[in-house]
């Protein structure tokens, strides 16, 4: 009997399993050791609809939805049902959306999305009201802090404004991020808002502090080769002596957003001036980035 037992335990341990035979096990059997998707969400429905650990059945079934080309499918499933999953697993439901808005092209949803995550930090509510949070990359755990989060959703927040080709607001984004916490791939991105502005003087410059070695993550591979590729972006504007910088349009953010941010910053800086002198002359086009 004990050796039985011992087996099961071993099992479930090697295949990833939670115990017992509930709807969720059992959903969880079929999805990564059947490997049947189709019945795994038939089975996490169930879950769901059982009231079965329905926190883990949903955003399980909305990950198995989107493998499975069902991204929209999954959205509505998220919003329905997230009301009656707890407070604790609301921010990976969030994160498990913002996915699925990739996924089908949902740009608009990616920034409003990306905004709340935002007022929530500025509000106290991200993190459970915790400083720190456990994340997991790769299989490996690791501390994220609040102020490491908010650079990584302004990051995200200035991808999405420039897949919308919104390069100006993108810009004031990544410019926020990397005062937070400078880092090189976010300053790639930042020169690309530049040169697509025709900022090509401020660009260059941006370029070289990684070059420098000025910038977390400067040393890394990838950003090298993204840097070399942007410096031969520029060549042809220095050759012809266009890297004259025209001053970014600071018209794009709304202020309340931005006193927000500020806020935090004042709390991890707090000697630094109210607000810095690129959001000085900020006041129309206030839908763009209100919070």
């Amino acid at each position: 009997m004990k050796g039985s037992l011992k087996k099961q335990e071993s099992y479930h341990v090697i295949h990833k399993l939670p115990p017992g035979d509930s709807p969720y096990v059992r959903a969880k059997h079929v999805q990564l050791v059947e490997k049947d998707p189709e019945a795994a969400i038939v089975l996490f429905w169930k879950a769901i609809n059982t009231g079965d650990r329905v926190d883990s059945a949903l955003k399980d079934m909305a990950v198995v939805m989107k493998q499975q080309d069902r991204a929209e499918e999954a959205i509505e499933a998220i919003k329905s049902f997230r009301h009656q999953c707890s407070k604790q697993a609301q921010e990976s439901l969030d994160n498990v959306l913002l996915d699925l808005y990739k996924k089908c092209g949902k740009l608009d949803e990616q920034i409003d999305l990306l905004k709340q995550k935002l007022r929530m930090i500025h509000q106290g509510e991200a993190f459970n009201g915790k400083s720190t949070k456990t994340a997991r990359s790769h299989g490996r755990k690791f501390q994220v802090t609040v102020k490491q989060e908010t650079s990584r959703i302004l990051g995200n927040l200035g991808w999405a404004y420039m897949q919308q080709a919104n390069y100006a607001a993108a810009e004031i984004v990544y410019r926020k991020a990397q005062q937070i916490d400078p880092e090189a791939n976010k300053a790639c991105n930042l020169c690309m808002c530049l040169i697509k502005q025709t900022q090509y003087a401020e660009a260059r410059s941006v370029l070289e502090d990684i070059l420098q070695g000025k910038i977390s993550g400067s040393d890394d591979p990838k950003s090298r080769n993204r840097v070399e590729e942007l410096m031969k972006e520029l060549e042809p504007w220095e050759s012809a002596g266009s890297l004259s910088s025209n001053p970014a349009d600071l018209s794009l953010l709304e202020d309340s957003f931005l006193d927000g941010l500020d806020q935090l910053m004042n709390q991890w800086t707090p000697f630094r001036s109210r607000r810095l002198p690129i959001f000085e002359e900020i006041s129309p086009y206030r839908d763009q980035l209100a919070c």
